[in-house]
């Protein structure tokens, strides 16, 4: 299959020309005319926990329904993804591994899609703060045996786990696990500055939503926020949806980690994409979604989950952040491909994962045109 995009270049405002063949890009050219579109790399989230009704924490998860996510991810731009399984009893959690193996078995698109799942606990901090809406029955140490079963249920698809390092053992399973070739990201933690360190010994090399899945109150200093600010050796992903993060805290975490090591997540919820009201959901319990993307336990300030995709998180961040178009993008593209095979590129023999899209200055999203996925439009 062959195909030839047109669109504008996000980071000179020039004209780009794109030659695709058999899912690849073959050639990326300058052209002299800059149409109004543009043209980009697809979209790549390393935590997706559903969207549009569809949980993929739910009991009854099936393969169609994980079809379904990532159909509609498309439509959003996200062309790679992390599906996101959060702390639950070890059932649960081989229950969805195996629902999200077989999509793939079933549709070569949906594999090349979801190259591998982000398992979000259940080694986290128990403490109510830090472990957000994540249940608390169900948190439970780190196990490499449990892992492994993970691993055998899903065909080795676990790519990356989120967990606090207050654990006794936590270095040894991070040893343990990275050098099965898992990212272990830090996340949803109480941790000590100490344990913060000998985790990234260890070979942890990420941050989870930095600056949420955290304790209300914390010490100036120094505290689990600073430590993995200032700690060279781990890359942040950060929620800018406008609710997780103010508009402050979002640009002086990105100006202290730097634009290498920053990475935008989408965390999006089942209720991503539904309609403003109250619901009753499994976790959480009551939660409103209000209509400017709020989604929080019903009667509080606090929050139960993300209900934005990827495309309006870019557009947001470039607005609260200062960022330019190009710079907002490579924080959902080329950053956080680097941990999925690296996808998210432009480039000539790079997977032509490609969007076209809209955009001025103050949106708070990317209006799509058109989504390729490995040189097939959908």
């Amino acid at each position: 299959m062959t195909g030839h995009l047109f669109g504008c270049d996000p980071a000179t405002g020039r004209g780009l020309a794109v030659d695709v063949a058999d899912g690849v890009i073959v050639a990326v050219n300058e052209t002299a005319e800059a149409p109004k579109n543009y043209l980009s790399a697809g979209l790549v989230d390393l935590q997706v926990n559903g969207h549009s009704g569809i949980d993929l924490a739910g009991d009854k998860l099936s393969a169609d329904d994980v079809a379904r996510l990532t159909r509609l991810l498309w439509s959003r731009g996200t062309t790679t993804y992390l599906p996101t399984l959060i702390t639950a009893a070890e059932p649960t959690l081989i229950r969805a591994l195996k629902a999200i193996a077989a999509a793939r078995e079933q549709d070569a698109l949906v594999a090349h899609t979801i190259l591998g799942v982000h398992v979000e606990g259940p080694a986290i901090s128990p403490d109510d703060g830090p472990r957000g809406a994540h249940p608390r029955a169900h948190v439970r140490p780190p196990d490499l045996d449990e892992v492994a079963r993970w691993q055998e249920a899903s065909g080795g698809l676990v790519s990356m786990i989120t967990m606090s390092p207050h654990w006794d053992g936590a270095a040894e399973f991070v040893r343990g696990v990275t050098d099965q070739g898992i990212v272990v990201a830090l996340g949803h933690t109480h941790a000590t500055p100490e344990q913060i360190r000998a985790a990234v010994d260890a070979g942890a090399t990420f941050s989870t939503h930095l600056g949420n899945g955290a304790a209300a109150m914390l010490p100036r200093h120094p505290n689990m926020i600073w430590t993995q600010l200032a700690e060279d050796r781990l890359s942040a992903s950060f929620i800018a949806d406008g609710h997780h993060l103010p508009a402050d805290v979002l640009t002086a975490m990105i100006r202290a980690k730097g634009l290498a090591r920053s990475i935008l997540v989408s965390d999006s919820a089942a209720l991503a994409g539904m309609p403003p009201g109250l619901y009753e959901q499994p976790i959480g319990g009551r939660v409103e979604l209000r209509a400017d993307g709020w989604l929080g336990t019903s009667g509080t300030v606090y929050l139960a989950g993300a209900s934005r995709s990827l495309d309006e998180d870019v557009a947001i961040a470039a607005d609260l952040a200062g960022l330019t178009l190009a710079q907002a993008l490579s924080l959902a593209t080329v950053n956080p491909g680097r941990y999925v095979g690296h996808r998210g590129c432009l480039a000539v023999g790079a997977s032509a994962d490609l969007i076209l899209f809209d955009w001025s200055s103050g949106a708070r999203t990317l209006k799509i045109r058109e989504t390729w996925v490995k040189g097939q439009r959908q």
